[in-house]
Formats: structure tokens, C-alpha cells, sequence
């Protein structure tokens, strides 16, 4: 953790500097909350991070908290925090960036803002994100894009954009979002913070507007690693509500320490590390791995053979799960209705058709057709199966070393419109990332540098099932070789 100077403004302190100085009484939760707000009102023009921003109910909740006093018990008592516009929370909108749910108001919050706000929290906003989690870039937000803060010509990433660009904008010291194939560490690596995708079952998602049942799953966003696991030790564990939730024990992540680098196996997986990374991508990272290798890190070249069919793979089980998560909104139940329709089948796609952005409307299609009469068994079964042999390949790859690591993205933040109009290619990218998803494992993605041309490269290390804590630990290690860049 970097150490204090008398001109650190307070919306620049990490989540458990500020953490601290809440507990000490050094600041208040409202002082807090009103710096955050501040930040986020100067910021938010030109980056456009967040969809709904709760100024006056967020200063309420802070003032209450400071009528009654700190609490150590309360691990996140009066942090500002930004939830992805995606997690249901109770009376404020939960839009998921589209046109079908821009007046949905839940009556309930997710089990993970209820933890949240029961540790102590302050809701400061609802964060932007591709439209129903389904990009990779913050462009198919149907309220308009979220821009990179450290160039606002390039894209945060996504689909949880939004909440990264809001870390790397100091805008609050933490943030959720949801990874299915990568939308948690992409855009950390893409705007220079820290993402963690937990494995699959250790938090729950109930009250999350589901993409992909099978593959979602919540994490935290920050500054610092030892941020994300503060933010993991409230949201993990059971829940009754979603049972795909493991009743594993919580590890104690707060205790976690760097792992001393001597003698460190991470193994670099050849079908990650031999693609088309950009030049100045390879660079940064190679020269990253010398310096672990100086370090006394043991780095081995494996194979995971099976990787390059997890693209193919992904993009048939995760569309064929959106198109049946979003066939409920048909303009009769909830979301946009259609006027005037002349017929039930009129309804449903005028309703559809008025609501769902063009990269929603592909992936359902391609997930209808993946699961109609006569394809199931070619295309959903035959991926299901590959997701088995990508999952095995993980777990013998993870018998040979302590962790997985690899490059986040094949390249630095891009321009807008880059690879609108080549879905293939923009599918192409999430190579890195969406295996891990697949195999249901914990990623964790930091920064590795800065480019030449000032944007940041990311990298992940990739853990066994519900090692959050050791991987957390490698992680502190890998900050303190590779001094954070916000």
C-alpha cells in the first residue's frame, strides 16, 4: 500500500486507507461520500462511468453511519461504493444499459448489495456496462458509451466498463461488477486496476439480471488487491436463494500475505502466451515475466490443448443461456411493451425489436439457433463437452505449477468503433479470459505497466477452485514487483 502525503485528496485514498481513517475517525463517512461525489461530478462528463448516481441518498446514509459511530465489525463502513447497473437494488433503477428495462425499479436488492450495505456501506452509483453484460467494449450501452480514463478516444473495456473507469478515475475506492468471460478483469487491465472473478459458487447471484446462468458470477474492482479482498470477504458464502452457490467456508481473505516470489511455479500457458499479442503488449509483459524470473519465480511453458476451441465453445453456451434468460422479455410480463400491436406475435417483436440493441438481438439469435430442433446435439452438446476438456486441462495444468498466468488482452485499450462492425474478430479477443469462465476458476487481473503510448497492460493469474486466498496472496506479491498505477 502506498503511503500517505499531506496532498493526497481524500477521493485518491484506496479502499482500506480510507477504510482506516473511517475507523480512526480521522475522516467521516460523509466527508468521504461528498469528496467521492465531488470527483465523480468533475469526471463524469467526459467519461460517462456511471447510468445513476445517488448524490442525496448516498449523503443521507453517510450522515446516518456518522451519527452512529464506526464500527469495527463492519468491514466497510462508510465507503462509497458503485454497483454495475446490473445487480437489482431496491427503489433505484436497475436498467442493465438497455432500452427493455430503462423504468425497472426493483422491489428487492441482490444478496450481494444486501451484505454490502449490512457491512457498512454507502451506495454511491449505478455503474454503466455493454447492454446486459453482452460486449467487451462499453459501446453497447444503450445510454451511450463509457470512455477510458486514461484516453477518452479509447474504449474502458467491458462489459463492466463502467466500474473500471470508475476506479481508474477515482471516482470511489471500490467497485462490483459481474465477469462471465472476462468482464471484470478485461476492463481492470484495460483502465490499470485490479479485478477479481471469483470461482464460480463462492458468491451468489441472486438478484443478478442474468446473461449467462452457468458463467456469471459477481466480483470486486479496485485499486489494490488487498481492496479486492476486503470487498470478497463480504460479498462470499452461502445463500439459500441461489443454489448453485457453494456452502464451502469462507476463507479468512484479510489475512492473506504476498507469497515470497523465490520458488513461486507459474505456469504460461503456450496457446495464451504464443497468440497474437500487439507489440507493445508483449513487451510490457515480457519484460514483466524477466523481472519475476530475476525474482526467483519458476516459470514453465504447458500446454492446455484444448484452449483454442473455448471461443467457439463459450460463444455457443453463453448466447444459447441468454437466449433463454431473455426470453422473458417479451413486452407482456415486464420491460418495454410495444404500442398499438396488432398481434401477440406483433407484440413480441415490436417490443424486442424497439428494446434490444443489435449485439443482444446477435447473440440470441445465435444461442436460438444453437438450441433449435436438430442443432442441439451439434452445436450446445458437442460445446458442452469441450467445456469439460478445457476445465480438465486447467485443473492437470494447476497439478504442475501453483498458478496460471497469462496476458489479459492481446492488445491495449482501443479506439471506438474499432470492431463494431467485426463481431468475429471482437469475439477473438476474449480468448484470454472467457477459458476461465468456462472451467469455473478464479481469475485475478492486475496491472503488469504502463505502454509506451501510456496505456495500461494487464495480466491475470489464474488459481485452483476456491484458492481466492492464495491466489490473492500471489497477487500482493506480483503489486509489490509491480508498484500499482493509480
Amino acid at each position: 500500500m502506498t503511503e500517505m502525503t499531506e496532498t493526497t485528496e481524500l477521493y485518491q485514498l484506496t479502499l482500506t486507507e480510507a477504510a482506516a481513517k473511517l475507523q480512526s475517525r480521522e475522516i467521516s463517512a460523509q466527508e468521504l461520500t461528498a469528496a467521492c461525489l465531488d470527483r465523480l461530478e468533475s469526471t463524469e462528463p467526459a467519461l460517462q462511468a456511471c447510468l445513476t448516481v445517488l448524490a442525496d441518498q448516498a449523503l443521507e446514509d453517510a450522515a446516518l453511519l456518522d451519527r452512529a459511530g464506526p464500527d469495527p465489525d463492519q468491514l466497510l463502513w462508510g465507503l462509497p461504493l458503485t454497483f454495475k447497473d446490473i445487480y437489482c437494488t431496491k427503489g433505484v433503477r436497475t436498467s442493465a444499459a438497455s432500452r427493455m428495462l430503462r423504468r425497472y425499479i426493483p422491489s428487492y436488492d441482490a444478496e450481494v448489495v444486501t451484505r454490502i450495505k449490512k457491512a457498512g456501506a454507502v451506495v454511491l452509483a449505478k455503474t454503466n456496462l455493454d447492454e446486459f453484460a453482452m460486449g467487451s467494449t462499453t459501446e453497447f450501452s444503450a445510454f451511450g458509451p463509457t470512455r477510458n480514463p486514461w484516453n477518452p478516444a479509447k474504449v474502458p473495456g467491458g462489459s463492466s466498463g463502467g466500474a473500471a473507469a470508475s476506479i481508474a478515475a477515482c471516482q470511489s475506492p471500490g467497485a462490483l461488477g459481474t465477469d462471465t468471460g472476462g468482464s471484470i478483469r478485461q476492463p481492470a487491465a484495460l483502465c490499470g486496476c485490479v479485478g477479481l472473478k471469483p470461482t464460480y459458487g463462492r458468491v451468489s447471484r441472486y438478484g443478478l439480471i442474468a446473461y449467462a446462468s452457468s458463467l456469471d458470477q459477481p466480483g470486486p474492482l479496485a485499486r489494490r488487491v488487498i481492496d479486492c479482498a476486503r470487498l470478497l470477504q463480504v460479498m462470499a458464502g452461502p445463500d439459500d436463494r441461489d443454489n448453485t452457490v457453494s456452502t464451502r467456508p469462507v476463507d479468512d481473505y484479510l489475512s492473506a500475505r504476498p507469497a515470497p516470489l523465490r520458488g513461486l511455479r507459474l505456469g504460461l500457458p503456450r496457446e495464451l502466451w504464443e497468440s497474437r499479442l500487439d507489440e507493445e503488449t508483449s513487451a510490457i509483459l515480457k519484460a514483466a515475466l524477466k523481472t519475476l524470473e530475476e525474482a526467483g519465480v519458476e516459470l514453465k511453458t504447458l500446454s492446455l490443448p484444448h484452449l483454442p476451441h473455448s471461443v467457439a465453445a463459450y460463444y455457443i453456451l453463453a448466447t444459447a443461456e441468454a437466449s433463454t434468460n431473455l426470453a422473458r422479455y417479451d413486452g407482456v410480463r415486464y420491460g418495454h411493451r410495444a404500442d398499438d400491436p396488432q398481434s401477440l406475435r406483433d407484440l413480441y417483436v415490436a417490443s424486442r425489436s424497439e428494446a434490444l440493441g443489435p449485439e443482444v438481438r446477435r447473440r440470441i439469435l445465435l444461442g436460438t439457433f444453437a438450441l433449435s430442433s436438430g442443432y442441439y446435439d451439434a452445436y450446445f452438446k458437442k460445446a458442452a463437452k469441450v467445456r469439460r476438456l478445457i476445465r480438465d486441462d486447467f485443473f492437470r495444468a494447476l497439478e504442475e505449477c501453483d498458478f496460471l498466468c497469462s496476458p489479459v488482452s492481446p492488445l491495449t485499450a482501443w479506439d471506438f468503433g474499432k470492431f463494431t462492425d467485426d463481431p468475429l474478430t471482437a469475439y477473438q479477443m476474449d480468448l484470454m479470459t472467457l477459458p476461465v469462465n468456462l472451467a469455473g476458476l478464479p481469475g485475478l487481473s492486475l496491472p503488469a505497466g504502463l505502454a509506451p503510448g501510456g496505456l495500461p497492460v494487464g495480466w491475470q493469474l489464474i488459481g485452483r477452485p476456491f484458492g481466492e486466498r492464495d491466489l490473492l496472496g500471489a497477487g500482493l506479491a506480483l503489486e509489490e514487483a509491480f508498484p500499482p498505477l493509480t
